[in-house]
Formats: C-alpha cells, sequence, structure tokens
C-alpha cells in the first residue's frame, strides 16, 4: 500500500466520521456485525485482537470482503509482531491503545495508516513526529471531549479520534470539541446491551450517521 490509498483510507474514515469497533469471537459472528453497521452506512471496521484467534478472523473477514468496500482494520494491536500479521492478514489500518513506536514503524514500512493511542500532549507530539496522521484518543471516557479541546489549542493540527465513551448522546460534543472521527463500540455493536441483534445495530448505525451529517450541515 502506498500515500495514495493510505490518505484514501483515512480521507474515507474522516468522510463518514465513524469507525464501528468490533470485538467479535468468530469469523461468522465479525461479519454478522460487520455486514450489519455496513448497511447502516459505517464502511470503517476496527475487529479487535484481544479476543481468542483474532488473526484467523481478521485474515477471513479481509478475503470475504476483498472488493467491497468496507475498510477493515485491526485494533489493540500492542506490539510490532502482531501489527504485521494483521497486515499481511488483510488488514488496512491498525489501532493501538497506546504509543509504541515499533508499531508506528512497522505500518510506515508497509504504507498502513497507524492510529496509535495518547493521552496527554507530549504522546500526541511524539506520535506526530513519527509520521502518524491520526491519531486515537483513549479512554475517551476519561479524557473527554474537554481534551481535544484543549490540545487544539497548541496543536491545532492534530487529528484525534476518541475511542471510549462514544454513544449516541455525546457525539455532537465530541464532533463539537473537533473530532476527526469517533470509535464506537458496544453502544454501536450491542444497543441497549442486546447481542447478535443485527437489525438494531444498523438502526443504530444510521441514527449515527445521521448525527454526523446532520452536525457537518450547520
Amino acid at each position: 500500500m502506498g500515500k495514495t490509498e493510505k490518505f484514501e483510507i483515512l480521507g474515507r474514515i474522516h468522510s463518514k466520521g465513524i469507525v464501528a469497533v468490533i470485538r467479535a469471537e468468530s469469523a461468522d459472528s465479525g461479519r454478522k456485525i460487520a455486514d450489519a453497521v455496513f448497511e447502516g452506512g459505517i464502511p470503517a471496521i476496527e475487529l479487535t485482537m484481544t479476543v481468542p484467534g483474532a488473526l484467523s478472523i481478521i485474515e477471513t473477514m479481509a478475503e470475504y470482503y476483498k472488493g467491497r468496500d468496507i475498510i477493515l482494520g485491526a485494533g489493540t494491536v500492542m506490539d510490532p509482531e502482531t501489527a504485521r500479521l494483521c497486515i499481511l492478514g488483510g488488514a488496512q489500518y491498525v489501532v493501538s491503545p497506546i504509543l509504541n513506536p515499533e508499531v508506528v514503524k512497522m505500518c510506515n514500512r508497509y504504507g498502513i495508516p497507524a492510529m496509535p493511542g495518547i493521552g496527554t500532549v507530549t504522546e500526541l507530539v511524539k506520535a506526530m513526529e513519527l509520521g502518524v496522521d491520526v491519531v486515537k484518543c483513549f479512554p475517551g471516557e476519561v479524557l473527554g471531549p474537554a481534551f481535544i479541546k484543549a490540545v487544539h489549542g497548541p496543536v491545532p493540527e492534530a487529528k484525534i479520534m476518541p475511542t471510549g465513551g462514544v454513544s449516541l448522546s455525546n457525539i455532537q460534543k465530541w464532533l463539537e470539541a473537533g473530532a476527526f472521527a469517533l470509535g464506537m463500540g458496544s453502544a454501536l455493536t450491542k444497543p441497549d446491551g442486546r447481542k447478535d441483534d443485527y437489525q438494531a445495530i444498523t438502526r443504530t448505525a444510521q441514527k449515527v450517521i445521521r448525527q454526523i451529517v446532520d452536525f457537518r450541515k450547520t
């Protein structure tokens, strides 16, 4: 993947403004959730590496969605070895809860967008100096929208995507604070705490997209 493809992926994520964070226990479950959010208008999927067999799941899903508009990423990537395996398995971007320079370097080597987690301005600037284009604000429920707004004071060019604590009730606050895009997990994939309700997932995805579109119109 070259720079053109890299920025195209980031551009597509920004255009929709949302990444669906999926914790799937099987490839079948992952596909069903991915299909549900995609039907609701969200093409960017982040499959976390926190479940057993996650690498196999991402490989299967990458093959299944080849040639389609879904953007498949790997999440909770903690080390460069896992990053490389995810990339070779078909991940189009890599997300991490931490800033590990070696993970970023591995992604840079393959021309893949890296989105490392940051929680301070120091970490943010270090990430940018490593060539990171978009950072992950994590944990979002702890840092809050005010963190992004404050950071944009000294570093206005920073592109920040919060993950954790993002829900239908606070999407506007995150966007008002200047979020590049939003990472949304259980509030999207398990609406009202319900598991495997794929129609509800699609409806929630549609509501998310509608809120983002309405905000950007104002």
